[in-house]
């Protein structure tokens, strides 16, 4: 049985819809990062760098979402588009954007935004216009397709609907505005029933919601016992 370690976040969110769409069996096993779970060694001993999520599948321990998205499309063969050069490397192209580019720049505008101490104006400025520039590519990309790759329904969907749900996080009211085509496509995403059960993942268990100082420590470890 799979052991999948979550929180409801984006990039969590990737693989527990690659999770539901493909009916692989699995246990939840949740790790609440506003209270610090992620760095207990017990954790750390699966994922090093502290982050969620990660995968145990028997002797294989797998950590970062597009690595576990990656190893489950390889192992079961699911959800990878067709197998022409021309196609994957499109799938590698688009899924490694949205891994270093679109979830980077987007959680960074959302830090410099909501949590960051001032003065923040540089850096603020700074993620929020790589996040736009970033988005607005996935934007354009989309205008004349349904699906990321092929029009074909992949991982590399599945890595962006993770990231699409925070869109009005990071931008606010113009979240949906401003980016009309990933708005269809997290919609059509969205009616899955697959995406409907990733999304009441969140519900299994009772992850702390509060952003208080146990939260902001836990998060952003680099600023305790630093005075604002």
């Amino acid at each position: 049985m799979l052991k999948f370690y979550y929180h409801p976040s984006p990039n969590p969110a990737k693989v527990a819809l690659f999770l539901e769409e493909s009916g692989l069996p699995y246990d939840m096993v949740p790790v609440d990062t506003a209270r610090g779970e992620q760095h207990s060694a017990a954790y750390r001993a699966i994922n090093p760098n502290g982050k969620t999520p990660a995968l145990v599948d028997g002797d294989a321990v797998v950590f970062d979402s597009t690595a576990i998205l990656l190893y489950l499309a390889v192992r079961h063969g699911q959800f990878l588009p067709e197998n022409k050069p021309e196609v994957r490397s499109q799938m590698y192209s688009w899924l490694m954007f949205i891994a270093t580019g679109i979830g980077p720049f987007s959680g960074q505008a959302v830090h410099f935004q909501h949590f960051a101490p001032e003065p923040k104006d540089y850096a603020l400025n700074r993620y929020m216009f790589e996040a736009r520039r970033h988005w607005q590519l996935i934007d354009d990309h989309l205008a004349t397709r349904t699906w990321m790759v092929n029009d074909e329904y992949t991982i590399v969907d599945m890595a962006l609907w993770g990231w699409a749900r925070a869109l009005p996080f990071v931008f606010g009211e113009s979240g949906w505005t401003d980016y009309p085509n990933v708005k269809r496509f997290f919609d059509a995403v969205n009616a899955r029933p697959a995406a409907q059960r990733a999304e009441a993942l969140k519900d299994a268990h009772k992850f702390k919601l509060e952003y208080d100082q146990e939260t902001l420590d836990a998060l952003y470890p680099q600023n305790v016992g630093v005075a604002a």
